[in-house]
């Protein structure tokens, strides 16, 4: 176990996704998902722009929350950004999905019917019992109106955080994790765990026909890693797809606002000395160096957006 004056992850402030229109984004996720507007800025200037890597950035960021987690909508007023590819599949390297926890499945997804969404399940599945890790949980993959991946899950009361199973009169509770695909299990674990100080919190494989149901992939079989960082919250997952084989690697065109673009916000307690362990380790910088922000209305003190070694985009924050 790494001790607290190890230069490691405290937790996940945000997830952020670039969208192609905020007040769209925000209707949906408002009313479909039921999340509630936090906060709505609108950002210019080379510091944001030296932060996600692109130039003369105007970005407008709607902050929203559900139960204790927070999502970032970012739309880029003055750059048209592409479209994430029609044809994504969940072994595709640029996969990445949000996990929306609800306390009824059934419900949840009748609510979610009535929206236009893209379904990527046939309907709600549930983990085969074999499967010690998984078993009895109900999962739904759909996209939001932009094509992001988003899961509803439902934990049965022996699975899952405590908080997900406190009597909630809410339908929709929070985020669980936020999934990617990965092309090794060892290197993504080098970057997250060795370099970042996550920690393993368990291991699963899943495949048979409710895999295939969820994914919308015949055959498929995936090896599952769930990271969490020290002060517990949203975790990550490492999703290692074995059949179908790896999708397409991230284009390494793609910029931060490219819609297919998401962001992990990781909280580190020192920023610096993280920085110059992941430059030592040759990591992709997309930031130039760390971006100050003196702006009050700037959520964090410090940034840096790095990638991981499939190219999904972390950025490293120190809060005031």
């Amino acid at each position: 176990m790494s001790s607290q004056t190890d230069v490691q992850v405290q937790r996940i402030r945000a997830i952020g996704l670039t969208v192609t229109n905020c007040d769209r984004s925000l209707k949906f996720y408002t009313q479909a998902l039921a999340f509630e507007l936090v906060s709505d800025i609108t950002v210019e200037g080379q510091d944001y722009s030296d932060l996600e890597g692109v130039t003369g950035g105007k970005i407008r960021i709607v902050t929203l929350r559900l139960g204790d987690e927070l999502i970032e909508l970012m739309e880029y007023l003055n750059i048209q950004g592409k479209p994430i590819p029609s044809d994504s599949q969940s072994n595709d390297l640029w996969f990445q999905h949000l996990a929306i926890v609800v306390s009824d499945m059934a419900r949840a997804y009748a609510h979610l019917r009535s929206f236009p969404i893209e379904p990527i399940s046939v309907a709600p599945q549930t983990i085969p019992p074999e499967n010690k890790t998984s078993g009895g949980v109900r999962a739904f993959k759909f996209k939001d109106p932009d094509g992001h991946d988003l899961e509803l899950i439902w934990f049965p009361p022996d699975k899952g955080k405590d908080k997900w199973h406190q009597n909630s009169h809410r339908l929709f509770l929070g985020i669980d994790h936020s999934a990617i695909a990965i092309s090794n299990t060892e290197q993504s674990l080098h970057f997250y765990c060795d370099l970042l100080g996550m920690q393993i919190d368990s291991r699963s494989l899943n495949w048979r026909a409710t895999q295939s149901r969820l994914d919308n992939l015949p055959g498929a079989e995936v090896k599952i890693t769930t990271l969490r960082p020290v002060q517990d919250g949203v975790g990550i997952e490492l999703l290692d797809y074995i059949v179908p084989k790896k999708g397409r690697p991230m284009p390494s065109d793609w910029k931060s606002c490219d819609i297919a673009h998401m962001q992990i916000e990781l909280v580190v307690n020192n920023l610096e000395q993280l920085v110059d362990k992941l430059r030592r380790n040759k990591v992709h910088f997309v930031s130039s160096r760390i971006i100050q922000f003196a702006d009050s209305t700037s959520p964090y003190r410090q940034g840096c957006l790095v990638k991981d070694p499939d190219g999904h985009a972390i950025l490293l924050i120190a809060e005031s």
